[in-house]
């Protein structure tokens, strides 16, 4: 049982440190009056979101008497049990007599918080949750829930969030001078290699910083997480899926792959690992918009959070890089519940997306002489035949430009440019 006054330590500590930290305001709004549930991945910004907004009210006349922020990985409140959690509403009473907005930050650590958080709910509290397992998005907990919670999907930093992080304002290519256009490249050239993990963009050595990130997301939410003792496999796995960026990867072709590095693994454990990888949003699944349902939930392409993870993992990685920037971009526009995909059936389109008509090519460098030409821009004629296409785009490093093939239209542009509004 958590004492009364250490939790009544930890309320006050955190009032000090929070209305004091330096944040940056991120792309995601929130509703005045509703209550959130954030997942993600570690260090992709979830407490920042919370300090912002909590800053945000303070900034409106909003007090700490008004609002309380627990982290549930805080080391004085190991072993909290569900039995403990009503001791945080009580020590804040003790403090104030005004209802509370609630901050609980990684609150799954606690068993059955669910069920504390929809009473809470069922009381009229609004809150804000996070935490980085996706089991938070469970059936069952969603049902526990019963919609009370609107559930934000948190990534790192968007290039838009970069720049902005390093000194660069303005959200649309338009509004940059030569200068700062010059700066845009010059900073895109290090969130391709080294990703947007927020608090990165303060560290030199960014590759150490990354690491660490790495290491915790897959010893600590994975492998302890889910008592796996094999470490070595575990990272094997990681590092054959990264240099499998492009290609679907099926669960007997991962084994069978792993097999013969020497592993001895089954094809139900391989299963395992992929689903508490994904549910540690280190991996996300991109499906075959051709395939039957089956094939769609077996042989999927895999894509790593942020692109600072694939290049510990990867080498010569220009293309690989590339392609899983632009998923990323893609499922944090579209949302990770199968609304990209990639079409592959005789033709092959990297991502399609149904609700836009959007079908995309990644090329890191195209031009008009190569075969890599003709078979990127020709597969969009022939996906037209099957799927309504409304826009296609080659998504390139560098090479921009603008044709026509047999009546499609086709934008060739930067991924910089891309984001950037063009």
């Amino acid at each position: 049982m958590i004492q009364q006054n250490t939790i009544k330590e930890v309320l006050t500590g955190n009032r000090e440190e929070i209305s004091t930290i330096k944040v940056l305001p991120r792309d995601y709004i929130f509703d005045p009056k509703a209550s959130y549930v954030l997942v993600g991945a570690r260090r992709c910004g979830k407490s920042y979101l919370l300090y912002h907004t909590i800053q945000q009210l303070l900034k409106k006349g909003i007090g700490w008497d008004e609002m309380l922020y627990i982290n549930f990985e805080d080391e004085r409140l190991v072993g909290m049990e569900t039995s403990d959690l009503n001791s945080i509403l009580e020590v804040h009473y003790s403090m104030s007599d005004k209802k509370p907005i609630l901050f609980f930050d990684e609150v799954q650590i606690v068993p059955n918080w669910e069920k504390f958080v929809r009473r809470l709910a069922d009381e009229k509290y609004r809150l804000f949750v996070t935490g980085s397992n996706a089991k938070m998005l469970s059936s069952e907990i969603a049902t526990t829930l019963g919609g009370r919670l609107i559930v934000k999907e948190i990534f790192p930093y968007s290039f838009v969030e970069y720049i902005t992080a390093n000194g660069v304002k303005g959200k649309n290519v338009d509004m940059f001078s030569t200068r700062h256009r010059a700066k845009v490249m010059q900073l895109f050239n290090g969130y391709y290699k080294m990703g947007g993990f927020p608090e990165s963009v303060a560290y030199e050595a960014k590759r150490d910083y990354l690491t660490s990130v790495y290491q915790k997301i897959y010893l600590g939410d994975i492998a302890t997480r889910n008592n796996i003792d094999n470490h070595f496999v575990l990272r094997l796995m990681f590092k054959k899926i990264a240099e499998s960026i492009c290609q679907p990867m099926s669960f007997n072709r991962l084994t069978n792959i792993l097999k013969a590095s020497g592993c001895k693994i089954s094809v139900n454990t391989i299963i395992n690992y992929i689903d508490y990888s994904v549910d540690a949003f280190l991996l996300f699944p991109i499906k075959n918009i051709a395939d039957n349902l089956v094939q769609r939930e077996t042989n999927p392409k895999y894509y790593f959070v942020d692109n600072g993870i694939l290049n510990l993992l990867t080498f010569n990685n220009d293309t690989l890089l590339l392609e899983n920037l632009v998923a990323v971009t893609l499922l944090r526009r579209y949302g990770t519940d199968q609304n990209v995909f990639f079409y592959n059936h005789n033709i092959e389109i990297d991502f399609f997306v149904p609700e836009e008509g959007l079908a995309i090519q990644v090329s890191y460098d195209i031009s008009k002489s190569t075969e890599t030409y003709d078979r990127e821009t020709k597969a969009f004629v022939s996906l037209s035949k099957f799927l309504e296409v409304r826009r296609c785009l080659i998504i390139t490093y560098a090479n921009e430009d603008k044709v026509e093939i047999d009546g499609i239209e086709i934008d060739i542009v930067p991924y910089w440019k891309w984001v950037l509004g063009t």
